[in-house]
């Protein structure tokens, strides 16, 4: 398969990356447990065994446990730190009192955010640092002075956002001077609108798609990565009970299921598979801790390679539920 953009960028990464929202124990302020350690240990060593060596965070993340978790392994285990690409994401802020949920891009938060973030990771860099979700209130200029402090203290190596359409990325980029380097997504054979986007244009049925236009083009070009969050769909398709579901989505299990069987794989490399067969080199965040579905998405990569054209439109029209005009 061809090199992926963040490979193009200089960074050494795996092709599916390790998300780590699900680790530290739960989202409360209570102390972390051994076994909460033990479990971020056992779901590393098992992302570790299959190649992988990015992992994703945010500040937020079991209100900063995950990252907190991973810093005591970090610490117990040196040199572990240089062997792995870290982002991690801020920007998101949660309910303080009167003073609703919001987002913060302003200089001072995200300074302080990564600062925050480097030491509960208990390391001196981020690789990439990711903007969580769009602020209303950006101010690009003041974007752009946090990233070069950022940068200029070694504190993060490269940057991105999540959850961003070409026009607020270009709004952003043009008060920077680097390159933005990854954009995350919600991407999966359950989420769809980032391909129906592209084939109902001229269609009615576009109306009905959540996507913004020219978006997978546009990072295409511009040589950001994409990275998919929610690949997996929550288990729809790879072993949770899916009798209640759609029958479209009871169909697409069967057929995923069906393909696993024939090639003699898991449903998960199947699903991801799909996912990185698309040529814009797409990177799967696997959300669990889970050691037992992570390793099931070993064979992934090459499942990717495998997939005739046939193959992924037969899912893709499956999952859609009805079909292509």
């Amino acid at each position: 398969m061809s090199v992926i953009p963040l490979q193009q960028h200089g960074f050494n990464t795996s092709r599916l990356i390790l998300g780590c929202m699900s680790f530290g124990g739960g989202w409360n302020s209570d102390p972390i447990t051994e076994d909460d350690l033990q479990k971020a240990e056992k779901g590393l060593d098992a992302a570790l065994s299959i190649g992988i060596t990015m992992l994703d965070h945010a500040n937020i993340y079991t209100r900063g446990k995950a990252e907190a978790v991973f810093g005591k392994i970090f610490k117990e285990k040196p040199g572990l730190r240089e062997q792995l690409v870290v982002q991690s994401k801020c920007g998101i802020r949660f309910q303080e009192g009167d003073i609703p949920g919001r987002y913060d891009f302003s200089k001072e938060h995200i300074v302080r955010s990564v600062e925050d973030s480097l030491q509960r990771l208990q390391t001196d860099y981020l690789d990439i640092l990711l903007l969580h979700r769009p602020d209303p209130l950006m101010e690009p200029d003041e974007v752009a002075e946090a990233f070069g402090k950022l940068k200029a203290e070694g504190k993060v190596r490269a940057f991105g956002v999540s959850n961003m359409s070409a026009s607020q990325i270009r709004f952003l980029q043009q008060s920077l001077s680097e390159k933005l380097v990854v954009n995350q997504l919600e991407m999966s054979l359950s989420h769809l609108h980032w391909l129906d986007q592209g084939v109902h244009v001229n269609q009615n049925a576009g109306t009905t798609v959540s996507f913004a236009e020219g978006l997978m083009e546009y990072c295409q070009m511009e040589r950001i990565q994409l990275q998919a969050w929610g690949p997996l769909s929550q288990g729809r398709f790879t072993g949770r009970a899916v009798e209640q579901e759609p029958e479209h989505v009871q169909r697409t299990a069967a057929l995923v299921e069906q393909m696993a069987r024939e090639k003699e794989t898991t449903p998960e490399s199947i699903v991801l598979g799909w996912l990185m067969r698309h040529p814009a080199g797409i990177q799967p965040i696997i959300g669990t801790a889970n050691v037992n579905r992570i390793l099931a998405c070993q064979d992934a990569e090459q499942q990717a390679k495998n997939m005739t054209r046939e193959e992924w439109y037969a899912l893709y029209v499956c999952a859609r539920g009805h079909h292509l005009p």
